[in-house]
């Protein structure tokens, strides 16, 4: 992919992102909270496993 057709993408998903956080700020926090929540549990699960490992 050329570094142009880059830009382009670039500049349209931040467009899409900043349209979304404007006109629906509550499901965009919302979204934020699920997905923050789902790194925590994925990082707490990969915690726990090695913590077996070495116990």
């Amino acid at each position: 992919m050329s570094s142009g057709m880059k830009k382009v993408l670039i500049v349209g998903v931040v467009a899409l992102v900043l349209f979304f956080l404007i006109t629906q700020p509550n499901q965009s926090a919302d979204f934020v909270h699920r997905v923050l929540g789902w790194l925590k549990d994925g990082a707490e699960a990969i915690v726990t496993f090695f913590r077996s490992l070495f116990s």
